[in-house]
């Protein structure tokens, strides 16, 4: 439960990463709770909002699913502008998926707000034997380029949930509190008052 007087953050999340990476089941899970076995390919982007409560604070994400497919790629700037988090996310059983998400790690890197908050998250964790990314290179890159990592799975919810508030939590200990209310302050009126024509 969130206390009083704790603050609400609005933030811009942005999902990036290849076609089929599974961006937009972790989206659904963590805000349905649901997963489909055949999800259809994102076009263009997909909006959702979810409110999470913190001790600290209360998050409201702005999410925005973009799509993987390639001639959506000029599309992501305008996702990706402003926002205050970004989870890249790539297959763990694809490593074109993992050389993907580490061009969209560089890109946001070079082009977005410098104080974005980016996590890794290697999608399909479920899928242990069609494996080709290791959990170890993927946690290799994110610590060598400033990430978190996190091995996830919508289809059997692993991680998703802790992806989301560990997002949260890092929004909220970047945000600083803002002080509400009105702050009075008495100022001394000068005591001789001046007229100006004497009678």
């Amino acid at each position: 439960m969130a206390r009083t007087g704790n603050k609400n953050i609005q933030a811009k999340l942005v999902l990036l990463g290849d076609m089929g990476a599974g961006k937009t089941s972790l989206v659904l899970r963590f805000v349905t709770g649901k997963f489909l076995e055949y999800q259809e390919s994102t076009i263009g982007a997909a909006f959702f909002t979810q409110v999470l409560s913190l001790n600290e604070a209360t998050i409201k994400f702005d999410i925005w699913d973009t799509a993987g497919q390639e001639r959506y790629h000029s599309l992501a700037p305008m996702y990706y502008r402003g926002a205050a988090a970004a989870v890249v996310v790539y297959d763990i059983t694809s490593m074109e998926s993992f050389i993907r998400a580490k061009k969209w790690v560089f890109e946001l890197q070079r082009q977005a707000n410098p104080t974005l908050i980016m996590f890794l998250a290697g999608n399909k964790a479920d899928l242990e034997e069609k494996r080709k990314v290791g959990s170890e290179e993927g946690e290799q890159y994110a610590k060598e380029n400033g990430l978190v990592f996190l091995e996830t799975s919508a289809k059997t919810a692993q991680n998703v949930n802790e992806l989301f508030y560990e997002i949260a939590k890092k929004l909220a200990k970047a945000t600083p509190s803002r002080q509400t209310g009105i702050k009075l302050h008495s100022r001394s009126q000068p005591s001789s008052r001046r007229y100006c024509c004497s009678v």
